[in-house]
């Protein structure tokens, strides 16, 4: 295994010197308390400070446009991470804009992209259903054609984001008695349209995210991403991305999987644990001076390096479910102070372990379950074919 260091230009290291500045100035305690109370992830005006400074433009495109080298773009991830940007709204901003670029019109490429490397135009996923659960090709809201424009109904759950969006990467069902994977057509909806209802929720974790109803949308066939009943092939490509599933980057400078936002808070939470673990108690007794308490940690610190080095979809099971193991564990070693949250008096790691103990349940839940990616795993990597869930007689 290679463990060599990335040699840094002198223009890399100029670069990351901007960047940590530009960071520490605007990435305020303001900032981190707006997101704890708010759930958002999301923080307007921080997201149109990197727009006017052209991180985002640079951060998107290609080297040769203008964009960021591999080494820059490695750089500025991991900085604004180690800073904990709030980043969710921006992922899935970049992940449609790239479904726009692609297969969008002129006129709507020329409507949302400029702005969208602004900041002034965000994008989120209309994907979930109530009754539809993990598997989006079971999409049952309806769009009719009348004339030049698109009739849309239904509801989607899950569309974390849309109260700050201003548009929305719609799946919907334009032929309900074709194949579910042959019936789909994607839109990019302006949430502004008239009939479209957008309602909070508030999931275990402390996060928004919404409920969004349709009703009679009107949408113009301009706003349409590819073609009728074409609208898995435009899916396919963010959604690949959602569930980790992309290809390892020659250069290495890649995530190993996503999720590794989320990985990193465990990681924080991990080593509070292991400083707290050796500040000795008014009697001069050290937690990790128990060998349980040793082994546990131990154990909890191997568990992460391993989940952290596993690549593209194992990746993304393994930290979601390292986190669902290994938080538990932390919170019962430190003690009933590991039940408060972030800024009580007496949490005994500034709250670090109970909010990857919220966190996590849905962590295993983002882009579809534990259970659909491991039968993904067995399915297309292991080729054990498809599960078979109907009842035993």
């Amino acid at each position: 295994m290679d463990f060599s260091r990335v040699e840094l230009s002198d223009a890399d290291q100029a670069f990351r010197a901007e960047g940590l500045r530009f960071l520490a100035t605007h990435v305020t305690e303001e900032v981190h308390r707006h997101d704890r109370e708010t759930g958002d992830n999301f923080d307007e005006g921080l997201h149109l400070k990197f727009g006017a400074a052209g991180y985002l433009a640079a951060e998107w495109k290609p080297e040769s446009e203008g964009g960021l080298s591999r080494t820059q773009r490695r750089i500025w991830e991991l900085e604004k991470r180690r800073a904990h940007v709030p980043w969710v709204t921006w992922g899935t901003t970049a992940m449609v804009a790239r479904s726009v670029a692609k297969f969008g019109s002129a006129a709507l490429k020329e409507e949302v992209l400029p702005k969208v490397f602004s900041g002034h135009v965000r994008l989120c996923l209309g994907y979930t259903e109530p009754d539809g659960g993990s598997d989006v090709a079971t999409c049952k809201t309806r769009a009719v054609r009348d004339g030049d424009s698109w009739l849309i109904n239904g509801s989607k759950m899950f569309t974390t984001g849309a109260h700050n969006c201003q548009y929305v990467f719609l799946i919907t069902n334009t032929d309900p008695d074709a194949r579910k994977h042959k019936s789909l057509t994607m839109f990019l909806v302006p949430l502004d349209s008239p009939g479209i209802e957008i309602q909070g929720i508030r999931t275990v974790d402390g996060d928004r995210t919404n409920i969004v109803y349709y009703t009679d949308v009107r949408v113009d066939d301009k706003y349409r991403l590819g073609d009728v009943n074409g609208g898995w092939t435009v899916l396919r490509e963010p959604l690949n991305v959602e569930h980790g599933a992309v290809a390892a980057a020659p250069d290495g400078l890649q995530d190993n999987s996503i999720m590794m936002h989320q990985a990193g808070f465990l990681a924080e939470a991990v080593d509070r644990a292991a400083a707290r673990s050796t500040v000795p108690d008014p009697d001069g007794r050290r937690l990790i001076d128990d060998g349980s308490v040793a082994y546990r940690l131990g154990r909890s610190i191997a568990r992460m390096e391993a989940a952290l080095s596993a690549p593209s979809i194992f990746g993304r099971v393994a930290i979601a479910q390292t986190m669902r193991d290994v938080s538990p564990d932390l919170m019962d070693l430190l003690g009933t102070g590991a039940a408060l949250p972030f800024g009580a008096d007496g949490a005994a790691d500034d709250g670090a372990a109970e909010y990857v103990y919220r966190f996590a349940p849905l962590v295993g839940i983002y882009g579809g379950t534990l259970e659909v990616f491991r039968n993904m795993i067995a399915e297309h990597v292991l080729g054990l074919g498809k599960p078979n869930y109907s009842r035993a007689t």
